[in-house]
């Protein structure tokens, strides 16, 4: 069964205040989406990406998959008017190609997801049907029903927080999609695919994602992202100095 990356780069960063989408500001020279692609592109277990890009972006996001060689991407097309849209889009895009696949949701401005974390998800599909990455809340969770005061205050061992990718059976998510569509086309109080499972019963499986694996919303989200790429660059200095004085 082939593992197909779907990655929604459909919006157009409002929450930046940039000039143009949030995807394609540049870290370390190279488009935030164009990093994304590339942890997918050099994962053995990824068979296949698929994009929905803004409109107007399209021919733009095809020529730097060319420019970087990104092979693994069989299609780019058009978003929808919100994230989920988009999702809907790309796995009705899928779904022409493959009556079945697993599919890995992801978001084009989280360029940092690890290696490790991807092939689990894979796997956790493949053992359970559904993998949605989680890191542990570090925070002190609190609740407030009225944005004023506090209501309530859940156990912090028990949460967490979801990122992405959120992954299924291309035929199980799918059909969630269309069942929602029915009655809720605009996907209100959906944020995402796990709340769209859990919304129909499907108790979905956590996989351990890694704390850096940031999703860029606003100017303050990329400036932590350009942290943490210097913090990676640092960290690969000071293992090439070790080799150095070792050798």
């Amino acid at each position: 069964m082939k593992k197909i990356a779907i990655i929604f780069a459909g919006g157009i960063g409002q929450r930046m205040g940039a000039e143009i989408p949030k995807q394609f500001l540049k870290v370390q020279g190279k488009e935030i989406i164009v990093h994304t692609l590339e942890l997918f592109e050099s994962n053995e277990k990824i068979d296949y990406i698929y994009i929905a890009c803004v409109k107007d972006y399209v021919d733009y996001l095809e020529s730097l998959v060319s420019k970087y060689g990104i092979t693994k991407v069989k299609r780019v097309f058009p978003g929808g008017d919100t994230g989920q849209d988009s999702i809907f889009i790309g796995l009705s895009e899928v779904k022409k190609d493959y009556d079945n696949a697993v599919v890995l949701i992801h978001d084009g401005v989280r360029p940092l997801v690890s290696k490790e974390t991807i092939n689990e998800c894979v796997d956790s599909v493949e053992r359970h049907g559904s993998a949605i990455t989680v890191t542990p809340c570090f925070e002190t969770p609190v609740m407030s029903m009225d944005g004023v005061k506090v209501t309530k205050m859940p156990e912090r061992k028990i949460m967490y927080t979801a990122q992405a990718p959120q992954c299924f059976y291309l035929d199980d998510i799918y059909k969630m999609h269309l069942k929602e569509r029915k009655t809720n086309p605009k996907y209100e109080g959906i944020v995402d695919s796990c709340g769209l499972m859990f919304k129909n019963g499907i108790n979905c499986h956590l996989v351990n994602g890694n704390r850096g694996n940031i999703k860029v919303t606003t100017a303050e989200d990329y400036c932590t992202l350009l942290g943490n790429y210097a913090s990676i660059d640092y960290s690969q200095l000071l293992e090439l100095k070790k080799q150095n004085h070792s050798n």
